[in-house]
């Protein structure tokens, strides 16, 4: 039986405010918060709510045989949380479910696992605390920032304990293949890949409203029917796309909920079922492993890191925040940890693409700036203030070698403090222990017969008035020793 895996993305940054050049130790705060309102109270409006509402009405008329998979970065639930308190109920009621999977994927929708492993590692813990405080679930499956993905990040991710990672279908990387099966990756042989179909995908994302489209307009039955068409043995379709594109990017005036909700009951009638990724991983085989030597992702023509670190502008923003990375790790203030999660979103590397044709409009359409050289001043005046507030706390003086030297010795003897602590609780227990025995023995050291043993007090006279008979008896010897040296 056939299956589609619907995967939704939900992710907003926070944008920054305009930074002057002479802001910098002077200001800060960094964000537009107006911008920031209003754009997500726009977005969730027009788009998350109602297109959440509708996976509701779905899951809950097919009686749960409709299943996806939904993954929001921490930045936005962040901004939900202050903004738009009520998607985040929808969410929930979604999570309680059951037939909605959450996804892991790093807290500040960012670019760290091309260059800082120990980074990526802490942000992706940070995503599933989040998602196990406030909706109560674990994710299994790993969805990396913008799909990025390659060999040397899985060990890294079956490492920490994921079962499967979702990624882009490219055809540079696929060749003959097709992106409908599931793959094992082949640096980590237990880690499942599952690869997004790009042009089914497209078809939703991007050209359902398209008139000048040769298939416009595109219904659920006709969807439905190129989907059950695919050769049989081919199991799985991926269906991997920004929840935005329902009322956001394709309008609600174009049909676009009515033909997702209608979906599931061309579905069932084809003999195609909706399945989530953790299924797909557990319950279908893999058709072999699949190597990918290079970064990809599902953004731009080129499908690899190019949308974020193609220009030099991109890679001198992206060495300068993560040179003072060690350092954020090693501080203890809330603020400027909240900066750094903040200021590592991808979307800023996006906003400074100088890219031209159909991805320079993608870029562009994005962008609050009106130029990538705009954007690239004002994250370069923020990032500057960041760093100076960094090495306030940890000087840039200090090479991160002799960092490194001074942290391990903080943290050996601070595993030392910690062993000689449990050897002194352990210290005090005994001592409680042997006190708590040591109780009822009390009474007997003021027993009478200790009183009577202390009484003989005559017997004790005689020896001492014997004593001083043997000193006298001694000293007659020590003179006739001394008057025989005299002579």
């Amino acid at each position: 039986m056939k299956a589609i895996c619907f995967y939704f993305q939900i992710h907003q940054p926070f944008r920054l405010k305009r930074y002057r050049f002479f802001d910098i130790g002077n200001d800060h705060y960094y964000y537009d918060d107006f911008a920031n309102d209003d754009i997500i109270t726009s977005i969730a409006h027009r788009s998350y709510i109602p297109a959440a509402e509708t996976l509701l009405r779905m899951i809950e008329s097919t009686k749960g045989k409709f299943q996806c998979a939904i993954s929001i970065s921490g930045i936005a639930f962040e901004q939900f949380q202050t903004y738009v308190p009520e998607f985040i109920d929808i969410l929930k009621k979604l999570a309680a479910t059951g037939k909605v999977e959450f996804l892991a994927e790093t807290y500040a929708h960012s670019l760290a696992s091309l260059t800082d492993p120990i980074e990526f590692a802490e942000q992706v813990k940070a995503h599933d605390t989040m998602l196990e405080q406030q909706l109560g679930v674990k994710p299994k499956v790993l969805r990396n920032t913008e799909l990025i993905y390659c060999d040397e990040m899985a060990p890294q991710i079956l490492a920490m304990g994921y079962k499967g990672v979702i990624t882009e279908g490219a055809k540079h990387i696929l060749g003959w293949k097709s992106p409908n099966y599931i793959y094992t990756a082949a640096s980590a042989p237990k880690l499942k890949i599952l690869l997004k179909n790009d042009k089914l995908s497209d078809d939703i994302s991007f050209r359902f409203s398209n008139t000048e489209w040769s298939e416009y307009p595109l219904t659920a039955d006709k969807y439905i029917d190129w989907i059950a068409s695919t050769p049989p043995e081919e199991q799985i379709i991926n269906l991997f796309m920004n929840l935005e594109t329902f009322g956001q990017l394709q309008p609600a005036e174009s049909g676009i909920f009515q033909f997702l909700e209608a979906l599931p009951r061309f579905a069932s009638e084809r003999g195609v079922e909706f399945i989530t990724p953790s299924q797909a991983i557990s319950k279908l085989k893999p058709a072999g492993d699949l190597s990918i030597l290079h970064p990809i992702s599902w953004a731009d023509e080129a499908r690899d890191t190019s949308a974020w670190l193609g220009n030099k502008l991109q890679n001198e923003a992206f060495e300068k925040l993560y040179s003072v990375a060690e350092r954020v790790r090693l501080c203890d203030d809330r603020r400027l940890k909240q900066d750094w999660n903040y200021l590592q979103a991808s979307d800023h590397f996006f906003y400074m693409s100088t890219k031209h044709m159909a991805d320079g409009e993608v870029h562009s359409h994005f962008s609050p700036y009106e130029t990538p050289y705009q954007a690239f001043t004002n994250y370069m005046n923020v990032l500057s203030d960041f760093i100076v507030r960094v090495e306030e706390q940890y000087p840039l003086s200090i090479e991160n070698e002799e960092l490194n030297s001074l942290l391990t010795t903080i943290r050996n003897q601070a595993r030392e403090i910690e062993t000689l602590n449990k050897e002194i609780a352990t210290m005090r227990l005994n001592l409680e222990k042997v006190e708590d025995t040591a109780e009822p023995e009390k009474p007997k050291a003021v027993k009478p017969k200790a009183a009577k043993a202390v009484k003989p007090v005559k017997s004790a006279k005689p020896k001492a008035e014997a004593k001083p008979e043997k000193k006298v008896a001694k000293k007659p010897a020590k003179k006739e020793i001394v008057n025989k040296l005299e002579l």
